[in-house]
Parts: structure tokens; sequence; C-alpha cells
């Protein structure tokens, strides 16, 4: 069977998926993220009123970024949405790191083994040509990650370079922080997805049988991240798949018709049956007589 390499946008917020994007393994994250992205916009409420957006290197596109850029954007909200993508470090970005002088590196934290985490603002403007010129050059930021000296990285070098781009106006230690807050939110939705609702497996050799999946997993995952925010015991909350399958899914139940009257009697303990009545007050349902 193929592989698969699908797009997911999450609400970082409340951590729902928003938006899937269902592709074969040869495709890259980098490939045409924009309808995704755009999707996922379209899918928040219409009660937002500030808009951001952070992506990892697979969203250093082009085209992504003119649309983020653009506050009359196609499909998407007409205003400005703040953003930090990580770029990727091509010859070009990494020589104008390195000619950054010593001195023009701000150091914002100290590893355990010494390292220097640091960062500067860039003097560049890309030159690639699959990254465009523009008459505004956009704003990135240098990140240098430094060896105590003696100390070398497993390459055997004593620097790393990383970057990004945005268009915040903070400090770029504020910038970074804000984009390095996405850090393992994304992975906890796929490990979650592929290893506790089964879109790890897919059920077929068929396309569009495969994308059907991930979609029932992603809606699937949502209803659970209500089901957590509002049961009750807040240990659930953060509770993986497998223990919310015993803990309140794997219960026992009968159904009971009585002339006009069904009525479903509940093999569990008095505390669990509360929190379900709590969660048909957050969640009413709009039920017709079945007489």
């Amino acid at each position: 069977m193929k592989g698969y390499q699908p797009l997911v946008a999450m609400w970082a917020e409340m951590g729902l998926v928003l938006a899937d994007e269902f592709r074969d393994g040869n495709v890259p994250g980098a490939m045409a993220p924009l309808a995704c992205t755009q999707a996922a916009f379209s899918a928040l409420p219409e009660t937002i009123t500030n808009y951001a957006f952070r992506g990892d290197t697979a969203c250093y596109e082009n085209n992504l970024l003119n649309w983020l850029d653009n506050p009359k954007r196609a499909q998407g909200p007409q205003m400005r949405i703040e953003y930090a993508v990580g770029a990727r470090c091509h010859e070009g970005l990494v020589k104008c790191m390195k000619r950054v002088s010593d001195k023009a590196w701000v150091t914002v934290e100290v590893e355990e083994d010494g390292t220097l985490r640091q960062w500067s603002d860039l003097d560049y403007v890309p030159s690639e040509r699959y990254e465009g010129k523009m008459l505004r050059p956009r704003r990135y930021i240098g990140i240098r990650l430094l060896k105590a000296q003696g100390l070398l990285f497993a390459d055997g070098s004593d620097r790393h370079y990383h970057a990004i781009v945005t268009n915040r106006t903070e400090a770029g230690g504020i910038v970074i922080d804000w984009h390095r807050e996405k850090a393992g939110t994304i992975e906890q939705v796929h490990d979650q997805l592929k290893n506790g609702l089964g879109a790890g497996r897919m059920p077929s050799g068929k396309f569009g049988a495969n994308a059907a999946w991930l979609r029932i997993a992603c809606i699937t995952y949502n209803v659970i991240m209500a089901l957590r925010a509002k049961w009750p015991d807040e240990e659930m909350r953060s509770a993986h798949m497998k223990r919310l399958r015993f803990a309140i899914f794997n219960i026992t139940g009968r159904i009971v018709r009585d002339r006009r009257k069904i009525r479903l009697r509940i093999s569990a303990s008095r505390e669990w049956i509360k929190h379900l009545q709590g969660l048909f007050d957050a969640f009413p349902l709009l039920t017709n007589a079945t007489g």
C-alpha cells in the first residue's frame, strides 16, 4: 500500500482540527499549502476578531506568504493576519546569517549544556526564484545556536543556524517564543489521530476511501475534544484515547421500551451517570417523541 502524508490545520487555542487535505506519500508538505490554509480560516467562527498563523518550513511557500501579507486576500478574513513561519535555510540565507557580527546576536536563553540560543534581525531580501521579490521585503529573524567553547554538535560544528519570516514587529525573542509555542501541538494531533483513532492504518488501496477515513478520524477527534472539555472529571482533559475508551466509552447499557416511553438502563456508577447528565446539559439533544 502506498504511504500518505496528509496536511492538517489546527486551531491552537481550542485544539481542534479546522481543515485536512489527504495526500499521497510522495507529495511534500510544502506543495501548495494555501488551499488547506484558506479552508482552515474559513472554518473559524465569525466571532473571531484577531487572526494569526504559525507554521513550520513546509509553509515557507510564496503563494501562501503572499496571501498572508495581503489584507484584501481572496477566501480569507479581510484584515491583518500576523504570522511567523519557519524559513528554509538555503545557501543565501545561511550566508546572510554568517555575516552578522557576534555583537549583533542577542542571547535569550542558555541551555543546560551551555548552548546559547540567540537571535538577530537579518538584512536579507530573497533572491531565489521560488521565493519571489516583493516591493516591501519581509522581516527575517535569524536564530543561532552556539555551543560553549570546546563543545560541538553531532555534525562537528559549534553553531547551527535557523530562521523565521514574519510580519510581526516585536523584539525578535518575543516573536521566536510565540512561534515556538506551536511545537508539539500538531504532533499531538497526529499521534492521537494515528494511534488513537486508527488514521495510521488506511483501510483501502483507494485514495478516496482513505481520504474519507482520515476525515472521519478528524471529525471524531473534534467531538472527543469537546467531550473532554465538558466532562466534569478534569483528569480526562488530557487523557489518551485508550484511557477514554475504558473510562467513558466502554459502558454497557440496555434500551427498554414500555408503551410510548424509551428508557436507557446503564451499567455504571452513580458518579459516571452524573457526568453523562452534565454532558446533556452542555450539549442539549433535540429529540422527537417516538410514540
